[in-house]
C-alpha cells in the first residue's frame, strides 16, 4: 500500500481489526498480546475472554482503542474503512494487509510472523497451507458456479477477490468472474449465467436451507449448496482446513 510503519519490537499490545488475522495471531502464540479485536472476531473461542471488543470492522470505537494504548494495530485494506484507518494511523503504528490470492495470504502470514517475532512459526504455518493446496491440482473441467455472499440485494463474489481465487483452486469456474469484486446480481443475470452449482455462503449473510428454494426457482437445473464461508474467505490460519474441505466438495460434485 506504499506506507511505511514503524513498530516497536516486540509489540506487546496488539489490536486486530480483522477476524482472520486475529485468529492468526492466536495461532502464532500471540494471544496474550492481543488486547483488542472486533465483534466479528469469533475464533478462537477463548479470544473474547482476554481482549476488549472495539466495535466492528467498519466502525471502530476510538475511545476503547485509545484506552488500550496499542503499540501495534493490524488491519486489512478491504475489510476496514479508510477514514477509520487514517485516524488510527495518525496516533498508532497501523500495519495493513491487502489480500486477493492465496500467495497474498501466505505472504501476509509470513510478514505478520516477522512483525511479531514469530517468523519460524509463521513460516511453518504458511508452508503447511501451501502444501495442502498443492494436493488440489486444477480440474480439466471445472464446475461452473455462482458464489453468493448477500441477499436483498443478491451479491456475489466476482473477479479480483480472494474468494474467486479459492473457487478456482476448489475446482469451480466463477460464472461472474468477468465482473469486478462484489457486484449486485439480478435473477435474470443468474438465469442467463446458468451455473451448474449455486454456492450460498454461510457468511457474511447467513444463508441456510430455507433460502435454497428461491434460488432453485430461478435456476431449476442448478444444484444449490450451502458452503462454509470461513473456509472460502478467511485468509489466515483457518486456511489449514480449506484444502481438505475443497476436496470433499469435489467428491460431491
Amino acid at each position: 500500500m506504499g506506507r511505511r510503519v514503524a513498530v516497536p519490537l516486540p509489540a506487546q499490545r496488539i489490536v486486530s481489526l480483522v477476524p482472520s488475522q486475529t485468529e492468526l495471531l492466536f495461532a502464532l502464540g500471540l494471544g496474550a498480546r492481543v488486547v483488542g479485536m472486533t465483534k466479528f472476531c469469533i475464533h478462537p473461542a477463548e479470544a473474547r475472554r482476554s481482549a476488549t471488543v472495539i466495535g466492528g470492522t467498519k466502525n471502530f470505537d476510538f475511545d476503547k482503542i485509545d484506552a488500550l494504548q496499542p503499540d501495534l494495530i493490524i488491519g486489512n485494506k478491504e475489510e476496514n474503512y479508510q477514514e477509520g484507518i487514517e485516524q488510527l494511523a495518525a496516533r498508532y503504528p497501523v500495519w495493513m494487509s491487502d489480500i486477493s490470492t492465496l500467495p497474498d495470504s501466505l505472504s501476509m502470514i509470513r510478514r505478520v510472523g516477522l512483525l511479531t517475532q514469530r517468523a519460524e512459526a509463521a513460516d511453518a504455518l504458511a508452508a503447511e497451507i501451501d502444501a495442502s493446496f498443492a494436493t488440489l491440482p486444477p480440474l480439466a473441467e471445472p464446475v461452473s458456479a455462482a458464489y453468493f455472499i448477500w441477499r436483498k440485494p443478491y451479491m456475489v463474489a466476482a473477479g479480483g477477490t480472494f474468494i474467486d481465487d479459492l473457487l478456482t483452486r476448489a475446482g469451480f469456474r466463477n460464472v461472474f468472474g468477468a465482473l469486478g469484486r462484489y457486484p449486485e446480481i439480478t435473477p435474470d443475470q443468474l438465469r442467463q449465467a446458468a451455473p451448474r452449482q449455486i454456492l450460498l455462503s454461510s457468511e457474511p449473510y447467513p444463508f441456510g436451507a430455507k433460502h435454497m428454494a428461491e434460488f432453485q426457482e430461478i435456476c431449476p437445473a442448478a444444484e444449490i449448496r450451502i458452503v462454509d464461508g470461513e473456509l472460502f474467505s478467511w485468509y489466515g490460519s483457518r486456511l489449514r482446513h480449506s484444502a481438505a474441505y475443497f476436496r470433499e466438495l469435489r467428491c460431491r460434485n
